[in-house]
C-alpha cells in the first residue's frame, strides 16, 4: 500500500478540498491519520468493526486496548450512548471541544471492536480545526487512537506518523507539530462516582473544581497486570517507550543530578552511549552523555509539549540507555509523570535517602 500525505497549508483554517479525500477513505472502511491538539491520531469507521480491525492491525495494539470515538458536536453523542450522565454534561459544557476524553455506556450501534468488549465507549471531541472538520466531513464517528506503532512514543508530528505507518494506512494528514503533546485526559463518567483514568491536560484539580468528587484508578499510580480488561487506552499495555533502556530518577535535585552524573559516567565507561533528559534549568549541570532539554520547569506545559518528540529523538540517535529527570506530580505534572513512568517500564530509582533503590 503507498501512503500519500496531504500537507494543510494552514491547520488553524484548513480547506474542505485538502480534507474530502481523507473523509471518503474514512467512509469506506480505510483509515487516515491526522492531527488533533493532543497527538496524532489513526482514525478509522468507529461504527465498522472491519475497520477497527485495520486499526488493531497497523498498530500491532492489544485487541483488548479500547479505541477512542472523536466527534465533531455535541449533537453527535446521543448516537453513540445510551444515557448523559450529569457528570458528563458538566463536564462536556466546560471542556468540549477540547483534551478530554469521556466513558459512556454504549448503544448496540457500537461494535465491541471497537470498544475492545467493554459495554462502554470511550468519546472524545477535539478542538484541533483539522480534526473537527475531517470527522465533520466523513459524517461518522472516528476511532483514533495515537498513530504510532503500540508500544512506541505517541507522534506529535507528521514525520513521527510516517516513520511508524507508512506503507500501512491510505493517508496521512500533515498539520505539522501538535500543541498539547500528551494524549487526553480520560474520565469515566458511566459510574456513580467519575473516576480519572488517564491524566492530561484537564488535570485532576481542573476535574475537581468542576465536579466535586472524582476518584482516581489505581492504574495511575502502577500498571494493569494479568487478565483485567483495560477500561481506557494505555492501562495495561506498555506505552510510549524508546527502544533504549530508560531510567526515571526521583529525589531532591542535586540528588538527581549527582546520581544521573554518576551513573552515566559508569554507563560510558562500558562502552555506552548515553541519554539523559533535563531540564532547560538543569542543562548546564550535565558534563557527559547525550543531553535532550525537554522544557522548563517553570512552564509544565513546555515539558508536555516535547516529551514525545525528546524519547523519539533519542531513538534517531541510537542511545544504549536514558536517565530521565523526574517532575512534580501537580496539576499537568501528573500527566508527565505517567508517561514517563510507562515509557521507563516502572524503572524507578528514588535517591538521596538513606539507600538507593
Amino acid at each position: 500500500m503507498k501512503t500519500k500525505v496531504i500537507k494543510i497549508k494552514d491547520k488553524t483554517r484548513p480547506e474542505d478540498g485538502e480534507l474530502l479525500e481523507a473523509a471518503e477513505i474514512l467512509r469506506s472502511g480505510g483509515l487516515v491519520a491526522f492531527p488533533t491538539e493532543t497527538v496524532y491520531g489513526l482514525g478509522a469507521n468507529a461504527l465498522d468493526e472491519a475497520a477497527a480491525k485495520k486499526i488493531y492491525a497497523a498498530k500491532g495494539r492489544p485487541s483488548d486496548n479500547p479505541l477512542i470515538a472523536h466527534i465533531s458536536s455535541m449533537e453527535e453523542l446521543p448516537a453513540l450512548v445510551r444515557e448523559i450522565p450529569e457528570a458528563g454534561r458538566k463536564l462536556a459544557e466546560k471542556y468540549w471541544p477540547g483534551p478530554l476524553t469521556m466513558i459512556f455506556p454504549k448503544k448496540d450501534v457500537v461494535p465491541y471492536g471497537t470498544t475492545g468488549g467493554l459495554d462502554t465507549v470511550a468519546v472524545r471531541m477535539p478542538s484541533d480545526p483539522v480534526a473537527n472538520r475531517l470527522i465533520k466531513l466523513a459524517g461518522i464517528p472516528v476511532a483514533a487512537p495515537s498513530a504510532n506503532t503500540s508500544g512506541r512514543p505517541s507522534p506529535t508530528r507528521a514525520e513521527h506518523v510516517i516513520e511508524d505507518m507508512d506503507g500501512k494506512i491510505e493517508m496521512i494528514l500533515d498539520g505539522g507539530q501538535v500543541g498539547i503533546g500528551v494524549e487526553s485526559t480520560i474520565v469515566d463518567v458511566s459510574g456513580p462516582v467519575p473516576t480519572l483514568l488517564r491524566p492530561g491536560a484537564v488535570t485532576l484539580e481542573m476535574l475537581r473544581e468542576t465536579l466535586g468528587q472524582v476518584e482516581v484508578d489505581p492504574a495511575i499510580l502502577g500498571p494493569v497486570k494479568g487478565d483485567v480488561k483495560p477500561k481506557a487506552p494505555g492501562m495495561k499495555y506498555r506505552h510510549y517507550a524508546p527502544k533504549a533502556d530508560m531510567v526515571l530518577v526521583e529525589g531532591a535535585m542535586e540528588d538527581v543530578v549527582d546520581y544521573i552524573n554518576r551513573e552515566a559516567a559508569k554507563a560510558m565507561g562500558a562502552g555506552k552511549r548515553v541519554g539523559i533528559i533535563c531540564t532547560r534549568e538543569s542543562r548546564d549541570l550535565y558534563p557527559q552523555g547525550l543531553l535532550e532539554v525537554i522544557g522548563s520547569r517553570s512552564q509544565e506545559e513546555t515539558v508536555a509539549h516535547n516529551l514525545f518528540a525528546v524519547l523519539r529523538d533519542f531513538d534517531d540517535r541510537q542511545v544504549d540507555c536514558i536517565f530521565s529527570e523526574s517532575f512534580s506530580e501537580d496539576q499537568l505534572g501528573q500527566a508527565i509523570m505517567n508517561r514517563l513512568c510507562k515509557a521507563a517500564g516502572y524503572h524507578i530509582v528514588k535517591c538521596g535517602g538513606p539507600s538507593e533503590e
